[in-house]
């Protein structure tokens, strides 16, 4: 990777880089996505990033993390953990003198994280490097770098692919009756009743009583934001909430109120909670007050 500093945050290790961008997800505008960008030419990532980075929500950026060779981005993707799986890849077909280059790096995207949306950005549109992307692998889509607004379109393919993305994936977790399954949990989407292991979850602290709304309404978000951290300004936001008054006070105990549902439709052993904090179900997430729903493994 080379390195690029971006003036709204630091560079990262590895010669890496943050930028920002704005997608919509289900409905709501969502401000963080990670980027894996393959560009060979420093002329072009300087080009793009400044409207990457004129593309601004709440002040955080997202994370662009720049390869330019193939073998090294091919190297990461190799060794990269599950929580490093990126939104999206941006590629460039043809690099360093080699036509397969950005081919071999969707391959190996596809192989690591199958269904990960993936877009060239590329000089070779119309050749048959863009036939074999299309056809063979399957990728997003194939802009050429060389037309009008070229800044512009980048991103409303970008946010355009993501928001696909976005209701593809609430849509697998949704059945024909009209629910929300995964794994052992289920939401239904006409009542807003949860169940988990087949037992409704109820208000921890009056068991006769069903788990109140705002509870329910925050689970659905963070499953449908998986593997994704909802922030607590995020949350806010999906909850239609004012964000200056939502505060991460708030967010903590409708989780805490959650976890301790969860532990007594299972059994009340507290076996929920130590999953939680062993970083499975309602998890915490970075040190911004975010949170996301991970499956609990059987």
């Amino acid at each position: 990777m080379f390195r690029a500093q971006s003036k709204k945050s630091r560079s990262l290790e590895n010669d890496s880089t943050k930028f920002e961008l704005n997608y919509f997800f289900a409905g709501k505008v969502w401000n963080m996505a990670r980027i894996f960008w393959v560009e060979d030419q420093t002329h072009w990532v300087e080009k793009f990033k400044k409207i990457l980075e004129s593309s601004e929500l709440d002040n955080k950026p997202n994370q662009l993390d720049v390869f330019k060779f193939a073998e090294s981005a091919k190297q990461h993707i190799t060794i990269a953990k599950e929580e490093e799986k990126p939104d999206i890849a941006l590629l460039d077909a043809r690099m360093n003198g080699l036509d397969q280059a950005g081919l071999s790096v969707s391959r190996a995207l596809q192989k690591k994280w199958p269904g990960l949306p993936i877009i060239f950005l590329s000089e070779h549109n119309g050749t048959e490097i863009e036939k074999e992307a299309l056809e063979q692998f399957n990728v997003s889509d194939f802009i050429s770098k060389h037309q009008k607004n070229i800044e512009e379109v980048l991103c409303w393919r970008i946010k355009a692919v993501l928001r696909q993305e976005a209701m593809q994936n609430t849509a697998v977790n949704t059945t024909l009756s009209n629910a929300i399954v995964d794994g052992d949990l289920r939401i239904d989407l006409d009542t807003w009743e949860v169940y988990w292991k087949g037992n409704k979850l109820m208000n921890p602290d009056n068991p006769k009583r069903s788990l109140s709304p705002t509870p329910r309404k925050i689970l659905r978000f963070l499953v449908e934001r998986t593997p994704r951290p909802v922030t607590t300004f995020q949350m806010a936001e999906a909850l239609e909430a004012d964000p200056d008054r939502y505060s991460y006070a708030t967010y903590r105990q409708h989780i805490k109120t959650l976890r301790r549902s969860f532990d007594a439709a299972e059994n009340g052993d507290g076996s929920f909670i130590e999953a939680c904090k062993a970083g499975e179900g309602i998890s915490a997430a970075g040190d911004e007050g975010a949170y996301c729903w991970k499956s609990i493994k059987s």
